[in-house]
């Protein structure tokens, strides 16, 4: 195995991993399993125009579920990503 070089910043490491095959640096059978709990996904903030109408039924709907409104929007957006990528 070869030795995996040490890195000046992160941009460095990833022009690096672009061109690397780390099959030459990493034993992949020796690899396990990770579980990172409060590893948190980047999030951004938008602005999203939406009618009111739509905007007071989808609080409506969710206050039926009892979840904050913007929560179920990303569940829906969420699953409709889903089913147009498996599509």
């Amino acid at each position: 195995m070869k030795k995996i070089p040490k890195f000046r910043s992160e941009d460095k490491e990833r022009e690096f991993w672009a061109d690397a095959d780390s099959l030459e640096f990493i034993d992949w059978k020796k690899a396990k399993k990770v579980v990172l709990p409060d590893l948190k996904p980047s999030v951004r903030t938008i602005s999203l125009r939406l009618p009111e109408s739509m905007l007071e039924e989808i609080k409506l709907l969710a206050n039926k579920r009892d979840v904050p409104y913007q929560s179920l929007m990303k569940m829906f957006l969420s699953e409709r990503i889903e089913k147009e990528l498996s599509a």
